[in-house]
């Protein structure tokens, strides 16, 4: 059996800090993602650490700033609200870092009401990989159809969660 700790005891780490910079990628001046999204900038933050929303109308940022963005959403967001909706839930590391992730692209709320978020806290592991599979839509449109081209990244992130987390099972 894979090592899991309480999920009160996890945090960020430059792992998890990397895969979202990877896989939000880079944009100095903000922009909307993909249909029916928030305004992001950086490295897909949505909000400044004094609370404020992107707007469109923000002026462009460095590089550097945007990691500083993205390390303090990630920590003070869904680092946070990924380790209060699972308590002393044993996790392995991964397991967390797909959890983060997920709150960091779909947002806290649906984090918590998640089926994934659900059957961690009931101790059903591969349950929770197999769920992120449920979550394919962007503005009502189904991501894994093949050859679309309107949200194909939201899909791919899914595969990727799913396979990372079922390869700690």
């Amino acid at each position: 059996m894979n090592k899991r700790t309480p999920a009160s005891a996890l945090g960020l780490t430059a792992a998890i800090l990397l895969a979202w910079i990877g896989h939000e990628g880079f944009t100095a001046a903000p922009t909307i993602p993909t249909k029916g999204d928030v305004p992001t900038i950086g490295h897909g933050a949505t909000h400044y650490e004094d609370g404020r929303r992107v707007t469109m109308a923000d002026p462009p940022i460095t590089r550097q700033r945007a990691g500083e963005l993205a390390a303090n959403l990630l920590q003070n967001t869904y680092v946070a609200c990924v380790k209060r909706s699972l308590g002393e839930t044993p996790m392995h590391p991964v397991e967390f870092e797909q959890a983060v992730d997920f709150a960091g692209q779909y947002g806290c709320t649906n984090w918590w009401n998640s089926t994934m978020r659900a059957q961690y806290v009931a101790g059903n592991y591969g349950p929770a990989c197999q769920a992120y599979l449920r979550y394919k839509f962007a503005a009502g449109y189904d991501c894994s159809t093949p050859g679309n081209k309107r949200c194909m990244g939201v899909w791919t992130r899914q595969l990727a969660r799913h396979a990372a987390c079922t390869g700690v099972l």
